[in-house]
């Protein structure tokens, strides 16, 4: 498409307007995917409560995430009069914008990428780190003592899994010898017994796998990792003292982020857009609808654990990360680059 926009309109603009309808194509159905997740959340979360869920806002409630949207933007936006007005304002929108940032590498498809860029995966770490910053500057700018602790929760939390999560990512890199995000999908491609499309199911990968998932979850605040919001301590935390859109914009970057890390398991370990099986008729099926269902299936199991698992008291979020995932990661790199050394290099000749 870039190529046609710039026979017609020139190099430089034609790749501007090229660009820019791409991203358009990617952030408009990601806001409204974000809307009718929120409603999905919300009707799991009442099932295994025995609870009916959004139900009366249009058919089947399927409006309710629209609605709650208009009343947030029909509401009086309020600062706090000590608070750092200028701090207070970006913050949310350093949020909302990282979220949507980071969608740029994902490929939906072969070719389907914005971005498809050599060092994608060093792209998503870069860009997703980031948004911890609009917690902590929103924590600190309310001039109160609840979001304050929260961004500090925040500080610790995000470089307590930031660590993990590198190691993880070293042993995919290794594997699919790429940092490409499009090049690790290929290199899954009947990957176990030249049948099984995915690294998933790779004994030397699988434990790799589930920690990223719940590093993941860690890594957005979702439950049981929700110490920055901890309504039963903190209030509201980072949030407590924003309304009207402000608050939507982080409604919307944190789902955003749940979105884009559902999509990051199923792309590094679960085939991404391919088929969970290499047979040949499978792939009639277009490769976005593959990544689109293993997107839910991933945003399924983060709103069960949600709906059941109790959230983790501080120490326990500390020790997990420290005294558990960092040392099992560093130790598993080893193991994945011995392996790898001994089986596709020939030994350490």
């Amino acid at each position: 498409m870039t190529a046609f926009f710039q026979d017609y309109l020139g190099y430089g603009f034609g790749w501007f307007l090229a660009t820019l309808i791409l991203i358009l194509l990617i952030a408009l159905p990601l806001m409204l995917a974000v809307a009718m997740i929120i409603y999905v959340d919300r009707k799991v979360w009442a099932a295994m409560a025995l609870r009916r869920g959004p139900n009366v806002v249009g058919p089947f409630g399927l409006l309710q995430s629209f609605a709650d949207g208009l009343k947030v933007f029909l509401q009086e936006t309020i600062i706090p009069s000590a608070a750092n007005r200028g701090l207070f304002i970006i913050a949310p929108i350093i949020t909302f914008t990282v979220a949507l940032i980071t969608w740029a590498v994902i490929p939906f498809g072969a070719g389907m990428a914005l971005a498809n860029i050599n060092v994608g995966l060093l792209y998503i770490l870069a860009a997703s780190s980031l948004g911890v910053y609009g917690i902590i500057l929103a924590g600190w700018a309310s001039n109160s003592k609840y979001p304050f602790f929260s961004a500090i929760r925040a500080a610790a939390q995000m470089v307590s899994y930031e660590v993990s999560i590198g190691f993880v990512l070293i042993s995919v890199v290794l594997w699919a010898g790429t940092f490409n995000m499009g090049g690790i999908v290929l290199a899954q491609k009947g990957h176990i017994l030249g049948i099984i499309n995915g690294f998933g199911l790779n004994p030397l990968l699988f434990p790799m796998a589930v920690m990223f998932l719940i590093s993941s979850m860690a890594e957005t605040q979702r439950a049981p990792f929700d110490l920055t919001e901890a309504e039963s301590e903190l209030v509201a935390g980072y949030q407590t003292e924003y309304s009207s859109m402000s608050f939507a914009l982080f409604w919307l970057g944190e789902y955003g982020n749940v979105l884009l890390m559902c999509a990051l398991n199923a792309t590094l370990f679960w085939g991404g857009w391919l088929p969970p099986v290499d047979w040949a008729p499978l792939y009639v099926v277009p490769g976005i609808i593959w990544l689109f269902i293993k997107i839910f299936a991933f945003f399924f199991v983060f709103s069960w654990v949600k709906a059941t698992v109790p959230r983790y008291r501080y120490d326990q979020l500390m020790r997990l990360g420290w005294k558990v995932f960092l040392p099992f990661s560093l130790l598993w790199v080893f193991v994945v680059s011995g392996y790898l050394m001994l089986t596709r290099y020939g030994g350490l000749a």
